[in-house]
């Protein structure tokens, strides 16, 4: 049975890096084919792709290494001299993430060995992964990863983060870890993912800064911004990089114990150096819910407030706001409160870790005085999204499964009402143009 659409339950006992995410995934069932296609839209070309297979004390895994050797392909003017202004963050000394090998020393030679070599700007990384040719999930999913180490750094440097820049050997290992990853991720579409914590290491590490607490200072922000959970992990070291981070960041949808479940199947992805008390690996499962249980089981909270004195005008912008603070879904509901008043509710739905935030853009954005929320479990199948070709251009699809079965696909609304503008026809047109394309594509 495939590893698609299914719940994946992440342990990061010895940490988490970019490449050690990639390997597990790698190891869990995706094809190598589907990495590097999207290595090869990017430019930076599946050949630079090394897996092999390793045991770590006595584990065996997926081992992933980069040729960092050259450039992107059509980089040439994005490169940045070190001798301009730039941001040296602490996410240089570990971009390098499949030679992070959790081992301080190295980790940060390898940064002072590339304190002269030619800077990538964050910027020109972000406009390589908007316009390749990738899946729509894959670059969502790109971007969202490199967009919490731009902001991790921007925030630790007190800059902007415009001015967020990577060594050049740095920004290739990084675009192959974090897209490769996103790839894989696409391919799989889980319906879920959940981690109980990270482990981080303590102690101090030694950076072009100077001396640094443990954990990374980059990596921390990136999970704390996410609100996600971190643990010791008992070890005088680093463990968990900024890329690792900023992968589980954008991935982890609950930071909790694995769901009760059916492995399905188990994915080792290797670190390099040989930790003294445990195997240095990470491991990703593959869950499914049951027999006889349709989609994944989740849990979330549902946001409630009452409201009989505020004007509807109100009501559009306060819903955008509500999503803004990472509401999942918004809607109003007529009641009647005291007095024979008719009135609004307004709920919203959240995750755990939005919460707060989406309970405090409904106290800001409306009348309501006061608020309540509850935790509402409930079943979703796996979405991923596809692009089809019609006469009026390409249009995404969202496509809802259940392991491998289509169950639901809808093209995207606002793909179809831009699109008939262009062509002046009737929105109803392209949506049975998408659907009767993506119909041929089954």
């Amino acid at each position: 049975m495939t590893a698609r659409g299914r719940h994946l339950h992440i342990d990061c006992a010895s940490g988490a890096a970019g490449d050690m995410l990639l390997g597990a995934l790698i190891d869990l069932g995706v094809p190598l084919d589907a990495i590097g296609e999207a290595l090869d839209a990017i430019g930076a070309g599946r050949e630079r792709l090394r897996v092999s297979r390793v045991v770590k004390h006595g584990v065996a895994a997926t081992d992933i290494k980069v040729d960092t050797a050259g450039r992107l392909a059509g980089d040439a003017h994005d490169r940045h001299d070190h001798a301009h202004d730039h941001v040296h963050s602490h996410h240089h000394a570990h971009a390098h993430d499949h030679a992070h090998d959790h081992d301080d020393a190295h980790a940060h030679d390898h940064a002072h060995a590339h304190d002269d070599a030619p800077h990538v700007h964050y910027a020109a990384i972000r406009r390589r992964v908007e316009s390749a040719r990738l899946t729509a999930g894959t670059r969502k999913r790109a971007l969202d990863i490199f967009d919490r180490l731009a902001r991790a750094e921007a925030t630790l440097h007190g800059k902007t983060v415009d001015d967020v820049v990577f060594h050049e050997v740095g920004a290739i290992d990084s675009v192959v870890d974090v897209v490769g990853t996103a790839a894989a991720l696409d391919w799989l579409a889980p319906a879920a993912v959940t981690c109980t914590s990270v482990a981080m290491g303590h102690g101090t590490l030694h950076c072009a800064h100077g001396v640094l607490p443990v954990p990374a200072p980059a990596a921390l922000e990136i999970l704390r911004e996410a609100g996600g959970v971190t643990a010791d992990g008992g070890i005088a070291r680093e463990l968990c990089t900024p890329t690792g981070a900023a992968i589980l960041a954008g991935t982890v949808t609950r930071w909790t114990a694995a769901p009760t479940g059916r492995p399905l199947a188990v994915g080792w992805g290797a670190g390099d150096t040989d930790l003294a008390d445990r195997p240095n690996v990470l491991r990703v499962v593959a869950l499914d819910a049951g027999p006889g249980v349709l989609g994944q089981a989740d849990t979330v909270w549902q946001i409630d407030a009452n409201i009989d004195d505020m004007s509807p005008e109100l009501c559009g912008p306060a819903s955008e706001a509500v999503f803004a603070a990472g509401a999942l879904d918004v809607w109003w509901t007529p009641i009647t409160m005291k007095k024979g008043r008719p009135a609004l509710m307004v709920s919203a739905l959240a995750t755990l870790e939005t919460r707060d935030a989406v309970a405090a853009a409904i106290l800001r954005e409306t009348t309501t005085i006061g608020i309540r929320y509850a935790a509402r479990e409930r079943t979703i199948l796996a979405r991923t999204m596809r692009e089809v070709v019609t006469p009026y251009g390409a249009i995404a699809v969202k496509v809802a499964c259940d392991g491998d079965t289509i169950m639901n696909a809808a093209p995207e609304l606002d793909a179809c009402v831009a699109a008939a503008r262009r062509h002046r026809v009737p929105v109803k047109l392209v949506f049975a143009a998408a659907l009767a394309a993506f119909e041929a594509t089954r």
